[in-house]
């Protein structure tokens, strides 16, 4: 049966540092001579977590999105197609 492992306070400080700055678990693995597994279960117990990353989300245009449905009855964007003048200043939609 395998021995426990005595964990140092320098492995760990070495998981939680790694973690954070974005490291796999891969790569603390090698970098203690351990699994990635062994590093896995003992990242979890000290709950070294990866930094979160923010999405960046594009601003939504209505018009570029081939889905949109039909534009309303005289509406600003097609009224030059229908009436072949430009929109009436002060209009409603």
């Amino acid at each position: 049966m395998p021995q426990a492992r005595e964990w140092t306070a320098a492995a760990d400080t070495v998981i939680c540092n790694m973690r954070g700055a974005g490291e796999t678990w891969a790569a603390i693995g090698r970098r203690l001579g351990l699994s990635r597994n062994t590093v896995i279960e003992r990242g979890r117990r000290l709950r070294a977590a990866a930094p979160v990353k923010l999405a960046i989300v594009k601003e939504y245009d209505m018009m570029d999105d081939p889905n949109r449905g039909p534009l309303p009855a005289g509406h600003p964007l097609t009224w030059g197609l229908l009436s072949g003048e430009p929109y009436p200043a002060g209009g409603e939609v």
